[in-house]
């Protein structure tokens, strides 16, 4: 692992297209090596199974603007963590303690322990103007979570873009929409394959195919909050 690491910050000050490349990369191990991050799949999962979507395209929809409501929220911790002198993303200990009930409470709502009030962050079914909402709402708060995370896994991205950047802004941009795209593109895939999964069985939001996704999705989210707990021991 150590050895893929350092293999990819070296391809970031290759050529562009070999950076390109490495960025993207970066995006995608920033999901599937990072439990925090890891834990936005399940997420997504239960949030598509509750409204018993079975439309692919919509599916990957839905997972698209997720995933833009998380990078609103990164990109706005990283400006204002950065502003106050900062590691970008950083949200300090009381930060991450927020950030862990948000994990378990979320957890416990998919998995039908708790009710939650009406936020405007709804897991139900709804009409489509509603569920769109609802997936980018979900999505910047559950930014708050995977800032911190995030910013560990683009730091070699942006040691280059920072440098880049006063001479060449298009490149610089490029650079770390590659990498936006390695990393949303994960859940994207999860989101468009469970709604796949949910046409090709025939599932219904009434279910128990449906009940036991979303209870194992929150389960799994509740797991992503104890991580984030234990790594403050």
């Amino acid at each position: 692992m150590d050895a893929l690491f350092t293999s990819l910050t070296e391809a970031m000050y290759g050529s562009f297209s070999l950076a390109l490349l490495a960025s993207f990369s970066w995006g995608i191990l920033s999901i599937v090596l990072s439990p925090c991050h890891l834990s936005s799949i399940p997420l997504i999962i239960g949030f598509l199974t509750a409204q018993g979507e079975k439309k692919t395209s919509r599916g990957f929809l839905l997972a698209f603007i997720f995933t833009v409501g998380i990078f609103v929220t990164i990109i706005v911790i990283g400006i204002i963590t950065a502003a106050l002198g900062r590691i970008m993303g950083d949200v300090g200990p009381y930060g991450k303690y927020a950030i862990a009930v948000v994990f378990i409470v979320v957890g416990l709502y998919l998995m039908d322990i708790i009710r939650l009030p009406d936020t405007g962050v709804k897991l139900r079914p709804f009409g489509t103007k509603s569920v769109f909402l609802s997936a980018f709402s979900l999505g910047l708060v559950f930014g708050i979570a995977l800032g911190p995370c995030t910013f560990a896994f683009m730091a070699p991205v942006l040691g280059v873009v920072f440098q880049m950047s006063s001479t060449n802004v298009i490149a610089a941009g490029a650079l770390l929409l590659s990498f936006g795209l390695g990393h949303c593109g994960v859940i994207v895939a999860a989101g468009g394959l469970t709604s796949r999964i949910q046409s090709y069985l025939n599932w219904t939001n009434r279910s128990n195919a449906v009940l036991w996704t979303k209870r194992i999705a929150g389960f799994l989210v509740i797991l992503g909050g104890i991580y984030t707990l234990y790594t403050l021991l």
